[in-house]
């Protein structure tokens, strides 16, 4: 049985973004691009072949750990994958610490007050996000005039992405920013303030 297309974009996304650590890991072990490549175009597939009593394919197991993805961290995955397949160039580093301190921000904004650390949850605005089409417009223009294309093409993908409702869930929040995103986001920005607090010490 076909799995409804928001299972199956929700699936693939996941299927994308372990594929992408698996090839960085793998090129990381210093394998030849071929058999890297290789070995993740098997995952790949692999990850679709239906399993268990329900024979639903493995990444569906994997889902109800990892829970669906956004789809910033899909299109980061993807276009990692993209770089190191194809050879494409690499991100410039500004462009990707600039996501990350975005993601950073948002999360520690987000993910408090959804705990209820405060008397309003942030993420209830993301089924009403009026006021976050304004936020993402006003971080999307202060990115361009800093010549940063990644972060607007990455929110105005989102914006898409939400609009045709592609992923399960219709809350505007899921569709930019997940756990797994933030807490990357979070240690990265941490490791690089260290260092470079380090290094002026």
């Amino acid at each position: 049985m076909l799995p409804q297309p928001t299972d199956f974009v929700a699936m693939l996304g996941i299927n994308l973004v372990l594929c992408a650590g698996i090839l960085r890991f793998l090129n990381w072990r210093l394998l030849s691009s071929v058999w890297a490549n290789g070995l993740t175009a098997a995952c790949f597939i692999i990850l679709w072949f239906p399993v268990g009593a329900a024979q639903l394919p493995i990444i569906a197991y994997i889902r109800g750990v990892s829970s669906d993805l956004s789809i910033t961290l899909v299109v980061l995955a993807a276009m990692d994958l993209i770089h190191r397949v194809w050879g494409t160039p690499a991100l410039a580093d500004r462009e990707r610490f600039a996501v990350r301190v975005a993601v950073a921000v948002a999360a520690l904004f987000l993910y408090p007050l959804a705990l209820g650390w405060g008397d309003w949850d942030a993420y209830r605005s993301g089924w009403v996000p009026v006021g976050m089409w304004v936020v993402l417009l006003v971080v999307s223009l202060l990115s361009w005039f800093k010549s940063l294309q990644l972060l607007p093409a990455l929110v105005g993908l989102a914006l898409l992405a939400w609009t045709a409702g592609i992923l399960e869930s219709s809350n505007l929040w899921d569709y930019l920013i997940d756990p797994w995103l933030a807490t990357f986001a979070l240690l990265s920005v941490l490791f690089k303030s260290a260092r470079l607090l380090f290094k002026a010490a």
